[in-house]
């Protein structure tokens, strides 16, 4: 399904298959959902969604940063004192509770299980190095960042990128519109972000991550082009540098096709939740 095609998620949310403690209904056709749709309904027609998703991540061989067979675990596995990225690159287990929270994360371990493990490789490798602070760090507070709110924007014209680091809104969802989908895209990775989107509202902000792609990249299947990215994104995660400073707000029900509201211009001129850049507001300022 492509962005475009994926606005029919407007229509009335589907019940899950089998409802189950702790989860809340999910709309599977709401387009930020699509990568984990499969997955996690799967998953609930089962009893247990935590060995349902075990039993996926075996057939899928995802391992964890240390290379440990990936597996969903009871919170109270967890031991006492001891970090929880430094258990899972250790063991395998991901302590997982049963909430939408967990349950999201589990997800997308199984969507973009390169990058996952690589985030979780470098998390662990910090604790290991530094020990549990305080405080974590920048290197780590990027981590967890891009683990839960990221989104993965995909561009093959840097334009797009460009735009969206400028906060010019109008050139990417309005004079731009068409290209989304065909020269850019954006793919859910934060765990917490989906979360929310659960129960969607205008504000919601993700962190997204710029990645330049090649123009056949929008040839290839959805599933071919999360495989894509997540080779891409996995080398970089596991040692490039890593700052806040990288990532670009991205107010996600503004993305086309994603909302209805925003086939109207006037949408995005919600300026507490499409906010002008840092150089429009000094320039405004000046005058």
């Amino acid at each position: 399904m492509s962005l475009m095609a994926s606005a029919r998620s407007s229509v009335p949310s589907l019940h899950n298959a089998r409802a189950l403690s702790g989860l809340p209904d999910i709309d599977w056709r709401a387009p930020w959902f699509e990568a984990v749709a499969a997955h996690g309904q799967s998953a609930l027609t089962c009893d247990d969604w935590r060995l349902a998703l075990s039993t996926q991540a075996a057939a899928a061989r995802v391992v964890t940063g240390q290379g440990q067979p990936l597996r969903f675990v009871a919170q109270e596995t967890l031991p006492v004192a001891t970090a929880y990225e430094a258990f899972i690159a250790a063991t395998g287990g991901v302590p997982t509770r049963r909430n939408l929270h967990d349950f999201f994360n589990a997800l997308i371990w199984l969507t973009f299980p390169r990058a996952k493990a690589a985030l979780n490789a470098r998390q662990a490798r910090a604790i290991a190095t530094d020990g549990v602070q305080a405080t974590r760090g920048a290197t780590r507070d990027a981590a967890t960042l891009f683990d839960e709110n990221a989104v993965l924007f995909a561009c093959s014209e840097p334009s797009l990128g460009e735009a969206l680091r400028g906060f010019d809104w109008h050139t990417l969802f309005v004079t731009r519109r068409a290209d989304w989908g065909r020269t850019c895209e954006v793919q859910p990775f934060g765990h917490a972000l989906l979360e929310k989107l659960v129960s969607p509202y205008k504000s919601v902000t993700a962190h997204a991550w710029i990645i330049d792609v090649p123009h056949d990249y929008f040839d290839a299947p959805p599933m071919h082009r999360r495989q894509w990215l997540d080779e891409r994104i996995a080398p970089q995660l596991v040692s490039a540098p890593l700052s806040t400073r990288d990532f670009a707000p991205l107010p996600v029900l503004g993305i086309p096709g994603w909302w209805p509201a925003n086939a109207d211009p006037a949408f995005y001129r919600d300026a507490s939740v499409f906010r002008p850049g840092r150089r429009e507001k000094s320039a405004a300022s000046a005058r």
